[in-house]
């Protein structure tokens, strides 16, 4: 079955060598902190951890806002806590086969992950082309043509930077009510 989706690729940038110099306990606790703040942030924008891929992982969201809003709080709050790591992405809106129940194939999830490849430091790489409406508080700016290992030719990309307008999530207080109520 085929769905619309917005894909987003995040990884840890330098998180190899934080391994190399500080040792697998340290680059644990990082990747530990790191998996937190995903979880909190894709519960906050209502996405979904699709899986996690070692120091990185891909995330889908049904509305592309959610997942531009999720991407850049990520940014935010890993830089916070994840230093010296840095967080990079790329994000890619369209249609993708619902593969197994709980995976996804198609160009809009081969986009993304290049655009994560592509991406430096704490960059969120879009294609241009696909850029719907920005949240409150995003702007896009040119990046500039890249070309994408197996897509031809360049494709125009713009980097996402802001902060999004928080959300109003109603979920915090369900653990509070009385199941009766």
């Amino acid at each position: 079955m085929r769905v619309p989706r917005t894909f987003v690729f995040v990884d840890l940038s330098g998180f190899t060598n934080y391994t190399a110099a500080f040792g697998d306990d340290a680059a644990g606790r990082i990747l530990s902190a790191f998996r937190t703040i995903v979880r909190s942030v894709a519960s906050e924008r209502g996405v979904r951890i699709a899986k996690w891929l070692g120091d990185g992982c891909m995330c889908v969201a049904v509305e592309q806002d959610d997942a531009i809003s999720f991407v850049l709080d990520l940014e935010r709050r890993a830089t916070e806590v994840c230093n010296p790591l840095t967080v990079r992405a790329g994000l890619a809106t369209g249609h993708a086969l619902l593969f197994e129940g709980d995976d996804y194939i198609g160009s809009a999830v081969n986009m993304a992950a290049r655009l994560c490849d592509r991406a430096r430091n704490v960059e969120v790489l879009m294609p241009a082309m696909q850029l719907e409406n920005l949240p409150d508080g995003v702007k896009a700016e040119p990046f500039g043509e890249v070309e994408l290992r197996g897509f031809p030719g360049s494709i125009s990309v713009v980097a996402l930077q802001g902060v999004p307008a928080s959300v109003d999530s109603d979920t915090g207080e369900l653990w509070t009510r009385t199941p009766f109520i």
